[in-house]
């Protein structure tokens, strides 16, 4: 890279220096002798080196020289202004006696009118304590971040916020030159940011005064030809072909005057903070640069190199922030070539498709030091290049987003805040009222699936707050209510809720769901769909003889995950049962499980029950839906989704509901459903059965069996499960 015009150039920019000269600190790959750097430079190049003011053969002042930066403009504050602690609500009044059992956490408000936005975004982060402070520390140092976890837990807007913390006086706009000695070599050149548009319309001036010149002696000669055509040959016809040749001859050679100007592929002068690129699911092309294709490559008809050069986005967050969401979805090369970025601080621009002109292209390295902030789901880690975690790790800082953080009065009061937020960014949103906003604090509790804690998903969230939003405005209110956040409630179900609820509808109608009476070998079981719904389906069992050996056949289209829960439960049978299964085959049949087919293993416990009562003869209540793990001893295993999984057997028509014990703690249903349903907790497969069968002789015995063979395991394992540490749900 040179930060030098070539010997075309006009006069007025010789006198500007590189961003490495004006800063002080050369670039590690410029440290060779300045000879060897720069190549041959023209005498009026080093004599403009060593001017201040330069005036070209039409008068022209350089302006470029004349430009100062304005630091009176808009003082960027710095990461020293800031601290890990966020003052949440200056100027309104809490009352710390109430605040533990206040969900607004003491705050004494009507509305979030009366609430105070902070105006830097790294404020405006809430929940994720950890990586906003290891943002404000990468900011500081210049350091890389990869950040994983959930959707809508924050990445993109703490990616932002680094952005403002910047320090906003060393941006650079970045230009590309003609190179008159290899025009598939444009040359780059940096300069400080503003000053890039003026030495364009410096170059444009010139280009603008030649071309006048040019014109003036092709019209000139013109007249000189028709008259001597008219005048002294007599004929006409010859002189208007002569003149046309003029003409065209003066056209295409005035196209190289044009080459001259140079192309401003990145112009930071309008920037008041450091640059945010946002290079998700970015193309090669988009994210490294390109040079287009130009169709006319001969004849004089071609557009210059330099013309056709397109920065990417690694470019234009030079000295800024480049965000990369879902970091796995770009390409192996890609990756490696973003890798050579974050390296060398340069990156030369070339057509990206072999079969355009382009590719013949290659300019000098364009700066592209950025900060690269990383970011994507769990599994991102899979497919991302190993090479390039390692720099983002070596120099930078790996962290993990919550999606839940702990119920406190001081947290709640940041979720009315966020409230408060989102009304002003859309800025079309009435302000909520005090029951609305614990109405959403209640709904926050309930997606976080645990107890005493809060969901960090505000993308989400915030959909509730601007549906809710929507119908209090769409009546013309000047507040936004609960009743309008109960029917948001409603209104804004996912798509699998919406599905859920029609699956149950439809079973409904033709009579599969059975939700009163006793059924032997069938099961109200209760599964996920989604993140955010809950369905009721059923398992069946039926033993038949056996052809060979016996076996356990189950369909459904399960996942692994599913049949090896199913072996575990076969083992349990066999523990349990009288029946010599070797002569049995044991038949299982997840009703209607549909092309996804069933994962994971929290119908362990609906499946050892349909089994055993197909085996014993004992009739299911059919008013008892069920959910848990099991394990090979015959303990009831927490799983997720308890909350929804409730919910769906209420409204399936259920009357109770078994869970495991240990996730009592994070049933948050709502109210609606509280009345409908009565919920079990249950520690082991004897205790469920018990609450599971009818026929009271046949079960005692059955139960009574049960609890005589494994009791001292269930009395020794009742202890773990359920309380202190549990397994992770499944």
């Amino acid at each position: 890279m040179s930060n030098d015009t070539n010997v075309d150039d006009p006069p007025e920019d010789a006198t500007d220096a590189g961003p490495d000269e004006e800063q002080g600190q050369p670039r590690p790959q410029d440290t060779e002798p300045e000879s060897e750097r720069q190549g041959e430079r023209s005498p009026l190049e080093k004599d403009g080196d060593q001017r201040d003011d330069v005036d070209d053969g039409d008068e022209f002042d350089d302006p470029v020289d004349e430009f100062e930066p304005d630091s009176s403009e808009d003082d960027i504050e710095t990461v020293e202004d800031l601290g890990s602690e966020v003052e949440v609500d200056p100027g309104v009044e809490i009352d710390e006696d109430i605040a533990e059992d206040d969900l607004l956490g003491g705050l004494k408000i009507d509305s979030t009118e009366e609430i105070e936005v902070p105006d830097r975004l790294v404020d405006q982060v809430i929940g994720q304590d950890e990586a906003r402070d290891i943002i404000i520390k990468a900011a500081k140092q210049r350091r890389h971040v990869m950040m994983i976890g959930s959707p809508g837990t924050g990445k993109s807007m703490l990616a932002k916020a680094m952005s403002q913390l910047l320090p906003q006086e060393d941006l650079q706009d970045v230009l590309v030159y003609h190179n008159p000695d290899d025009g598939n070599e444009p040359k780059v050149r940096t300069v400080p940011a503003g000053k890039g548009e003026q030495i364009i319309d410096a170059h444009k001036e010139e280009a603008r005064k030649r071309n006048q010149m040019r014109s003036i002696l092709m019209w000139i000669i013109v007249a000189i030809i028709l008259a001597y055509a008219i005048l002294v040959v007599g004929n006409i016809l010859l002189g208007i072909l002569a003149a046309g040749i003029v003409w065209l001859i003066f056209r295409y050679t005035n196209r190289g005057s044009d080459a001259m100007v140079p192309n401003m592929i990145v112009n930071n002068g309008d920037k008041r903070t450091a640059p945010f690129e946002d290079a998700t699911g970015a193309h090669a092309g988009a994210l490294l640069g390109d040079v287009r294709h130009d169709p006319f490559q001969s004849g004089g008809m071609e557009t210059p190199s330099h013309d056709r050069v397109e920065p990417g986005s690694i470019h234009q967050a030079n000295k800024g922030v480049l965000f990369v969401d879902e970091i796995n979805t770009l390409d192996i090369r890609t990756q490696q070539k973003l890798m050579t970025a974050i390296q060398e601080g340069e990156f030369a621009i070339t057509g990206q498709s072999e079969r355009s002109s382009g590719a013949m292209v290659q300019t000098e390295p364009v700066p592209c030091d950025f900060i690269m902030i990383a970011a994507g789901n769990l599994d991102a880690m899979e497919n991302m290049h190993p090479a390039l975690r390692n720099r983002i790790k070596g120099y930078g800082y790996e962290v993990y987003m919550e999606d839940t953080i702990e119920d406190t009065p001081e947290m709640r009061r940041k979720y009315a805040r966020f409230i408060a937020q989102e009304v002003e960014r859309d800025g079309r949103l009435p302000h909520f009222t005090d029951d609305a906003v614990e109405e959403l604090i209640l709904e926050a509790k309930r997606r976080s699936g645990r107890k005493n804690h809060l969901t960090l998903h505000f993308r989400t969230l915030g959909g509730l707050v601007r549906v809710a939003g929507d119908i209090a405005r769409s009546e013309d209110r000047e507040f936004t209510t609960r009743e309008d956040v109960l029917q948001a409630k409603g209104r804004s179900r996912s798509i699998e809720q919406q599905l859920a609820d029609d699956y149950i509808e439809r079973r409904k109608d033709y009579e599969l769901e059975v939700a009163e009476g006793g059924v032997e070998g069938r099961v109200n079981g209760l599964a996920v769909m989604g993140e955010d719904s809950g369905i009721m389906l059923p398992v069946m069992a039926e033993i038949a003889p056996a052809q060979g050996g016996g076996q356990v056949i189950a369909t459904g289209k399960l996942k692994e995950m599913a049949e090896e829960s199913v072996q575990n439960v076969s083992a349990i049978i066999k523990k349990f049962s009288d029946v010599d299964l070797s002569e049995k085959d044991i038949h299982i049949q997840f009703v209607q499980a549909g092309q996804q087919g069933v994962d994971g293993d929290s119908a362990s416990i609906t499946v050892a029950t349909a089994v055993i009562s197909a085996l014993e003869d004992i009739p299911v209540d059919q008013t008892v839906a069920m959910t848990g793990s099991l394990s090979v001893r015959g303990d009831v295993l927490p799983v997720g989704g308890v909350t929804h999984k409730i919910e769906a057997a209420a409204k399936a028509g259920c009357t109770k509901v078994i869970i495991p014990k240990a996730n009592e703690q994070d049933v948050m249903i709502e109210d609606e459903y509280e009345e409908m349903i009565e919920i079990i907790p249950c520690s082991n497969i004897s205790e469920v059965l018990d609450v599971a069968l009818m026929g009271e002789p046949k079960k005692d015995s059955l139960v009574d069996r049960l609890k005589s063979i494994t009791g001292s395991a269930f009395d020794g394992s009742q202890g773990t499960v359920g309380s202190g540490s549990n397994p992770s749900p499944q």
